[in-house]
């Protein structure tokens, strides 16, 4: 009997025009528009998250995700909190620049969610620590219901050894079920080495420097927070103050006059806190974070982790995926 070979059909018959159209259509929406920036939500600060100021105009909302174990691996307490929580929260984040001082921008957030297990318990143990080979982190007693935190901050924008707003000075304001807070910070949104060298030697040549800074652009802050107790967060459990530090490298085209600002970029962050959190004995408990951020067209997602300091208790870890709400109405509206 003959059996007869039928040829594959062409994938492009089989598409209809109109997807190919959108196809195209939504590929060139990504190749030229810009890349996203956001400020996280609180308590994303004191959990590794990268928190330096927002400098231009957005409005994203998503979902943030951040843990607290009571125990590490080998069982041992953080403090005197007596339970594991997972605040998994829906967040907007908001920041303009001011019409009447233009050199300063405002930002706002919010997050509001269920407290619980899931979702970052399962990415702990039965993702990130079976697929590193670590023993999973045991769990007693888990927070339950609601909260919510929210902040607004106030940012001075500056040129800082160049023509652009790289400088920045504010003050902010948190609160919530969690904990409350006023925090102050100052420092440097993605400096260029080579705008730095031309400062320092105007009379040099830097077109090494020039050159890598096209690609690599670094960042640095300090903050420094007054700290109070919430629902969550009791007195005893709460530091009175904190001492934060934080720096990040860029890693994007930022073209060659700064005019425009990159469609994509990674962000490296590295994180030192005193603690938000105090021992049994009173003192503070320190905490080093990493966290890496993907900064896309319509959005930026982020995740943040303890590795740094090597620990498993406390506040360990954390995500955040927000979309820009303007370009995905106007992606939306435009179908």
């Amino acid at each position: 009997m003959n059996s007869r070979v039928t040829a594959p059909r062409n994938v492009f018959l089989v598409l209809t025009p109109t997807a190919l159209c959108i196809i195209v259509w939504l590929g060139l929406s990504l190749a030229f528009q810009p890349a996203c920036w956001a400020e996280n939500v609180a308590p994303g600060a004191h959990w590794g998250a990268i928190d330096f100021p927002d400098r231009d105009p957005s409005l994203l909302a998503g979902f943030t995700v951040n843990r607290f174990t009571e125990f590490n691996g080998r069982r041992e307490r953080f403090n005197t909190i007596d339970e594991t929580a997972g605040f998994n929260f829906a967040t907007v984040s908001w920041t303009d620049r001011l019409k009447t001082l233009p050199e300063w921008s405002g930002t706002l957030t919010i997050g509001a969610g269920p407290t619980g297990e899931n979702p970052s318990s399962h990415l702990q143990n039965s993702f990130l620590h079976r697929t590193t080979g670590q023993s999973a982190i045991p769990v007693g007693q888990t927070r339950s219901g609601a909260d919510a935190m929210a902040g607004g901050s106030l940012t001075r924008w500056s040129p800082l050894f160049a023509s652009r707003d790289t400088g920045f000075a504010g003050i902010g304001i948190t609160g919530g079920s969690l904990y409350q807070e006023v925090y102050g910070r100052v420092g440097f949104r993605e400096l260029s080495l080579g705008e730095l060298a031309t400062w320092l030697f105007p009379h040099s040549d830097h077109w090494m420097l020039n050159g890598l800074s096209r690609f690599v652009r670094f960042s640095a802050m300090g903050r420094y927070s007054r700290l109070f107790a919430g629902s969550a967060y009791s007195d005893n459990v709460i530091a009175d103050q904190s001492y934060l530090g934080q720096a990040s490298v860029s890693l994007a085209d930022f073209g060659g006059d700064d005019t425009t600002p990159p469609r994509w970029a990674i962000e490296m962050a590295v994180t030192y806190d005193s603690g938000l959190f105090v021992s049994t004995t009173g003192r503070w408990v320190t905490r080093r974070f990493g966290s890496i951020a993907l900064h896309f067209p319509y959005g930026t997602l982020e995740s943040w982790n303890d590795w740094v300091g090597s620990t498993d208790s406390g506040p360990t870890y954390g995500f955040s995926l927000l979309f820009d709400v303007r370009k995905l109405s106007s992606l939306l509206t435009g179908l």
